[in-house]
């Protein structure tokens, strides 16, 4: 019955539609976001302060993305399916791009491009520091995620450097409840799913070793007993 369930999701996994589909999908907040700008959005318009709800929600998936993309490994250690390892750089470039929208709304729309006063933030307010060197570890790894990069920087380096994902996604955290001046409810709910997936690579990657020396120590002993 495993078997024949999770024969059904790798047949799904390699239907030509799914990285489409997924595309589609991580472009549903944006498209959002732009019918609010507009009052028709599924939550209403953008309130009174418009541009404070588009750095806020642009920012909210930026966050969002970046834990999607965090839970495909142990997702893959866990069903075993290879599929969605597939979709593990969409979702990161996605996580990037909502992560550059967030800026681009903060310096072009909320600071004006004062750079002046925006340098002042960097300096003075600790989470635009924090969240400043997160999207700095996100615009690195956006920028080394091609083939390309990786043939050039070679493997052990490309996945040293791409490991830097995971202090990125805490430094995003960090961002978020700093930012929140009232109401933590949303950067603890996020801290804690990320807390989740940082403890099951490790937990999920220990569990299938021992699932595969088990299965590999009935063989021998099958194999004694022939």
């Amino acid at each position: 019955m495993v078997l024949t369930q999770r024969a059904f999701w790798e047949a799904r996994g390699r239907s030509p539609a799914l990285k489409p589909v997924v595309f589609a999908l991580a472009l549903v907040p944006l498209a959002e976001l732009a019918l609010r700008l507009f009052g028709l959005g599924l939550w209403g318009a953008l309130g009174v302060n418009p541009i404070e709800s588009i750095v806020r929600f642009s920012g909210d998936w930026a966050l969002r993305m970046l834990l999607v993309a965090l839970a495909v490994t142990p997702l893959r250690l866990l069903t075993g399916l290879a599929w969605p390892m597939k979709l593990r750089r969409m979702l990161g470039l996605f996580a990037f791009f909502y992560a550059a929208l967030h800026l681009a709304a903060y310096v072009g729309l909320d600071q004006g491009l004062d750079w002046a006063r925006i340098w002042a933030d960097v300096v003075k307010r600790l989470y635009i520091t924090v969240g400043m060197a997160a999207f700095a570890i996100l615009l690195a790894l956006a920028l080394t995620s091609p083939k390309a990069a990786v043939r050039r920087l070679g493997g052990r380096r490309w996945q040293a450097l791409h490991r830097l994902v995971y202090p990125a996604a805490v430094l995003a955290v960090v961002h978020y409840g700093l930012m929140v001046k009232a109401d933590l409810t949303q950067p603890v709910i996020h801290g804690v799913v990320l807390a989740l997936l940082l403890a099951a690579r490790p937990a999920l990657k220990s569990w299938r070793g021992r699932r595969r020396s088990g299965a590999e120590g009935r063989v021998r002993t099958a194999g004694r007993g022939l």
